[in-house]
């Protein structure tokens, strides 16, 4: 099934995670991005963007578009299944400037170990 739908949760999650990193007030953000505070105040309350806001805000993000988008049938509330987080974050690493190869490599290893134990707890906390 095409991913239609905005996960209007994700994008608010990246946007206050991207914000609160640079120090910025949702009304400076807004200015930033290039679109009103009531976009903003809308995310909030999980209504989605309209197109230009949207791709306004995934451009700002520097993120694609596809990051933030669900199957039409999922559900507000359910949790769409997700790549592998060490697929979604190889390539962010791997763009840094300020990290060497060495460094890619220790941190992934840190983050695959780091999922991996997620896993088993979840596993072992559902028998």
């Amino acid at each position: 099934m095409a991913r239609t739908k905005v996960n209007v949760a994700a994008l608010y999650a990246a946007l206050d995670a991207a914000r609160a990193s640079r120090d910025l007030s949702w009304r400076q953000l807004a200015v930033q991005v290039g679109v009103s505070p009531s976009t903003m105040t809308r995310l909030a309350n999980g209504n989605r963007p309209d197109v230009d806001a949207f791709a306004a805000l995934v451009s700002w993000l520097g993120e694609p578009a596809e990051s933030f988008m669900v199957d039409e049938g999922v559900r507000s509330g359910e949790v769409p299944e997700e790549p592998e987080l060490l697929v979604q974050l190889a390539p962010l690493l791997r763009a840094r400037s300020d990290l060497g190869e060495a460094d890619v490599k220790h941190l992934e290893e840190l983050i695959g170990a780091a999922v991996r134990r997620f896993a088993a707890d979840r596993e072992s906390g559902s028998r």
